[in-house]
């Protein structure tokens, strides 16, 4: 019965011996290279370390089976030899214009005009823009309102600029007292006392075709800080009339739109109907010389 139990016990040992080893087992590498029984589970996915040995050579891209794959390393393009340092530094660009405001068609022309002005910073007639002839452009336009008051001397700019520099305020034959004198021609208006200039010329639109503005000497007879217009039903600020239906007056539109005008009347920019205003009086003197061009 001994015998039996031990022969029965050391084939039960050897059977469970045999199992475990056939589920534990993980399949060896061919000699031959190409693999014995099923991969492990995602070496399909991702060859790298040393299931990348048990490939064919045409997937490795080598005759040795290396035991270990290596990264590839980023190429490293080679680099000029670097010369000789001078002991200078590097020379930067220079732009030829650093200023806020582009040059304008008429950078020159503003210039100049500017210069004989005076009152707007200083500027430099030589045609090219620096950041005090920008400063000074703009300054000039916010004053007359050119729109847009960028620094930029275009068209518009030059024929005001043009306008008040070439006024002769000697035209205006101006005696005791204040005297309000027009410039038709060039739509230009200043006041003088006593024959000294108290207001200098400022812009002015006055009577488009058919409703030119008469040129003469004439006498402010009514003064209104507002004044409605019954014929063409609009507010007149600063009204100070003096011939018929015609009188100074804060303008209600752009008046620098020369495509249209006033129905005789001599419109003003805010700033300057308010200084009207301040200068005038019921028998102040209003001298109109010239007539607008197109009129």
């Amino acid at each position: 019965m001994q015998v039996r139990h031990r022969a029965r016990v050391v084939a039960l040992a050897m059977v469970m011996l045999v199992g475990a080893g056939g589920c534990a087992s993980v399949p060896q590498a061919d000699p031959g290279g190409t693999g014995g029984g099923l991969a492990p589970v995602g070496s399909a996915e991702q060859v790298t370390g040393a299931g990348a040995s048990s490939l064919p050579d045409q997937l490795t891209g080598s005759d040795t089976k290396p035991r270990h794959r290596e990264k590839p390393q980023p190429k490293v393009r080679a680099s000029k030899t670097p010369k000789a340092s001078t002991g200078r530094r590097p020379r930067v660009p220079q732009k030829s214009n650093q200023t806020r405001c582009q040059v304008g068609e008429h950078q020159r022309e503003v210039e100049t005009y500017l210069a004989r002005l005076g009152g707007f910073g200083t500027v430099t007639v030589d045609g090219r823009q620096t950041d005090a002839d920008c400063a000074a452009i703009k300054k000039f336009q916010q004053r007359y309102d050119i729109r847009p008051a960028e620094g930029r001397a275009g068209p518009l700019t030059l024929d005001v600029a043009k306008r008040l520099a070439t006024t002769d305020v000697k035209r205006c034959s101006a005696g005791s007292g204040t005297t309000f004198c027009v410039d038709l021609t060039r739509q230009t208006t200043w006041v003088m006392r006593d024959g000294k200039v108290v207001a200098k010329p400022t812009v002015t639109r006055t009577g488009m075709a058919g409703y030119a503005t008469p040129a003469g000497t004439y006498k402010v007879n009514l003064r209104n800080l507002k004044e409605w217009s019954n014929p063409y039903e609009v507010w007149l600020p600063y009204w100070q009339r003096f011939n018929g239906g015609i009188g100074f007056h804060e303008t209600t539109t752009y008046l620098h739109n020369a495509g249209i005008g006033s129905h005789g009347c001599v419109n003003l920019l805010h700033a300057d109907a308010v200084r009207w205003w301040e200068l005038g009086k019921v028998g102040s003197r209003v001298v109109l010389v010239g007539r607008r061009p197109g009129t």
